[in-house]
């Protein structure tokens, strides 16, 4: 099993699509009520949106709360009549084949600077052409970037990770572990964005009602790896020196999304809606010309862990 193979082996019926689709909404909502609870101040506005050529989605966003600076958390189902071309780089034989998507994405960015930013993905492509049976994969995982890493943290979140892929082979969790690593890398600057967790793309080798509970799976495992951290870290205490550094890490998350990341490409590419795109973005950023941590500073401690390590057999950063 690997990212590069293609084979489908089943095709979805209109049932199962919307099956997908179901539970792609009932996810946002789950996140969201479960992101507002955690804050308890602040709200999500909800955002419904159309897209001319084909589709639409509904963008919530959360700001300014006591707990997080940003939360956005979208849903959207388009289609069109040709594949941008992010979706057929690897896929050549799909060019100018119409196409459906649909997925969840999320970004959240906390107050605290010692609270991890965090993402989340999951999405479903169909692509399909006249002569020929449609093409379909999912794809999505999550990836976890702190400022001030707690080993307790990281490995919280990779085991959480890895439960929810053993149910499908004990091969899964260190594949798309190994992918969320190769994929969440600035080459630029020769690190990880993170602490990595899960990745996963062209997942279609099982049956399509397999993939879609792996899938649903990862989903259903975003919060139970996220808010525990949360819960340990929002009411930490921090100094301005501490809250600068955060804004300055973030900017190689807009470094990152800007750059390398498919999923942002594919909405540009595809005529998207631009702010439900970009909602990824960081509130707040500073940039540093050359910037360099003091040495053994709490700060140099995260610089540490941006290079990939299993993280499970880790007793130190």
């Amino acid at each position: 099993m690997n990212e590069q193979q293609h084979t489908t082996t089943s095709t979805p019926s209109s049932d199962d699509i919307q099956a997908v689709k179901t539970y792609l909404q009932q996810l946002q909502t789950t996140i969201c009520a479960a992101i507002e609870q955690t804050d308890g101040v602040a709200k999500f506005q909800d955002d419904a949106w159309s897209r001319e050529q084909g589709g639409g989605g509904v963008t919530r966003v959360l700001r300014d709360g006591q707990v997080f600076e940003q939360a956005g958390i979208a849903f959207s189902h388009i289609h069109g009549p040709k594949l941008p071309k992010p979706a057929t780089v690897a896929r050549p034989e799909l060019t100018g084949c119409s196409f459906q998507a649909m997925g969840v994405s999320l970004v959240i960015h906390p107050q605290n600077p010692w609270v991890p930013t965090s993402h989340m993905n999951v999405r479903l492509f169909i692509a399909e052409a006249p002569d020929r049976q449609p093409v379909w994969w999912f794809g999505g995982g999550y990836d976890l970037t702190p400022f001030y890493p707690a080993l307790e943290d990281i490995q919280h979140w990779h085991q959480t990770a890895k439960s929810a892929c053993e149910p499908y082979g004990e091969q899964v969790y260190p594949e798309y572990k190994a992918y969320c690593d190769r994929y969440f890398y600035l080459r630029h600057r020769q690190e990880t964005r993170g602490v990595g967790g899960l990745f996963f793309d062209d997942l279609n080798h099982w049956p399509f009602s397999t993939c879609f509970d792996f899938l649903k799976s990862v989903g259903d495992s975003y919060l139970k790896a996220y808010l525990p951290i949360v819960e340990r870290r929002k009411n930490s205490s921090f100094i301005e020196q501490q809250k600068e550094f955060q804004l300055y890490r973030r900017g190689r998350y807009v470094e990152f999304n800007l750059l390398y990341d498919r999923g942002t490409l594919f909405g540009l590419q595809s005529d998207g809606r631009t702010e439900s795109i970009l909602m990824s973005m960081p509130p707040k950023v500073i940039w540093k010309y050359n910037w360099q941590p003091d040495a053994d500073s709490e700060e140099a401690k995260l610089y540490k862990c941006l290079e990939p390590r299993d993280w499970l057999s880790a007793d130190m950063l």
